[in-house]
């Protein structure tokens, strides 16, 4: 995913005051991980006044469900609520909203394993590189593991240099 991209959509998210955590490869990247990745993982408070900021802004950002079969399912309210994963494109790129991750960490578990980071001028909460890679190992999947070197290396940098992990 470009950097500008990256940037557009967290300041969506962020001006559509939607209640988020950013996890996955971009919560490594801000943590100065070298990574490559496509999307944007986010992990979304469930309940009633942030999943309308997040459909709404959805819509604006003409979201569609990634379908392997080529339909066009547009996320709504009800998705948002009932589907713990929902992989989209939007206009500013590809979008992964998560209910939760690990070991069903939901919203309310992340916030006090993350940190507010300036990104651009964006204000963002970011999950702790401690707990990114707890999450990727239980995960577990192919890319999950493929991360996990970077990941853990760049934690053991930022101990030595005491930053925050």
């Amino acid at each position: 995913m470009a950097k500008t991209e990256l940037l557009a959509t967290l300041r969506a998210l962020a001006d559509a005051e939607v209640r988020f955590v950013v996890v996955g490869g971009v919560a490594g990247i801000l943590a100065g991980a070298i990574l490559s990745t496509f999307d944007v993982d986010v992990v979304y408070e469930v309940d009633d006044d942030n999943l309308d900021k997040l459909a709404r802004l959805l819509d604006r950002l003409h979201a569609i469900y990634r379908d392997p079969a080529g339909r066009r399912i547009a996320p709504t309210v009800d998705r948002l609520r009932s589907q713990r994963v929902n992989l989209l494109t939007t206009d500013l790129g590809d979008l992964d909203v998560l209910q939760e991750i690990g070991h069903r960490w939901r919203y309310e578990t992340l916030v006090p394993w993350s940190t507010f980071e300036d990104v651009d001028g964006v204000r963002v909460l970011v999950l702790s590189l401690e707990r990114l890679i707890e999450a990727k190992e239980i995960a577990n999947r192919p890319k999950d593991r493929a991360a996990l070197f970077v990941l853990r290396n760049t934690l053991e940098m930022r101990k030595r240099r005491g930053l925050p992990t």
